[in-house]
């Protein structure tokens, strides 16, 4: 298997993690979007990371249909990170959120650095989108007791959630202040701590369709 795109992004890394976990070796192409997008283009017409070639040549995009693939490739038995029946209803709904999240802080951190006068409008809207939306997976996060979101075993949820903290603390270091966040915080750390985590891991660093950094 091959999988395309750089770690800083969450998705990417959420699903290169889910890769590590289960045991899959594949080849990693760090491609950026702006640089390598013609690249990439060759084979996701849509030009989007993740996206992953698979050992047949079928190529998958989109990090949720990816992971559900992925699931699916190596069977219910080895899929620790899934969930089924009410739990697996509930590990997408808080998946939903968090990648919800990282998707906004991407909105948030091109529109702050790629165009000329960010749109106020705009801005707050993705703050807003953004901060709200963390005060409810801290609220879901503090009401659970056990070591992960659902169990002593760490799950889809809990990688799309430490990811997206991970980066929205990097990206937008400046914009959202984390002292009303504790829950989340420790969540990241403790996912963060884990090999998969560091193994699966870059610092963010902005590429613009320039390539200036």
């Amino acid at each position: 298997m091959i999988l395309i795109g750089q770690y800083d992004s969450p998705f990417v890394r959420r699903v290169a993690i889910a890769l590590a976990t289960y045991g899959l070796a594949f080849e990693h192409r760090p491609w950026s979007v702006f640089g390598d997008v013609e690249k990439i283009a060759k084979l996701n017409p849509l030009r989007r990371v993740p996206t992953l070639v698979l050992d047949g040549g079928e190529v998958v995009t989109d990090s949720l249909t990816i992971l559900l693939a992925v699931d699916q490739l190596v069977g219910p038995q080895r899929a620790s990170l899934a969930r089924g029946g009410d739990d697996g209803r509930e590990l997408q709904r808080l998946s939903a959120f968090a990648a919800g999240v990282a998707e906004k802080a991407v909105s948030l951190v091109y529109e702050r650095e790629l165009r000329d006068e960010a749109f106020p409008l705009w801005v707050e809207r993705c703050r807003a989108q953004v901060g709200e939306t963390l005060d409810l997976l801290e609220a879901m996060r503090e009401a659970r007791s056990s070591v992960y979101l659902f169990d002593d075993a760490l799950s889809h949820a809990d990688v799309i959630l430490a990811a997206a903290i991970r980066f929205v603390r990097e990206a937008l270091s400046a914009e959202f202040g984390w002292s009303g966040w504790p829950a989340l915080i420790a969540h990241s750390d403790l996912c963060e701590a884990l090999p998969a985590f560091r193994e699966m891991s870059q610092p963010f660093k902005l590429a613009t369709p320039d390539g200036a950094a």
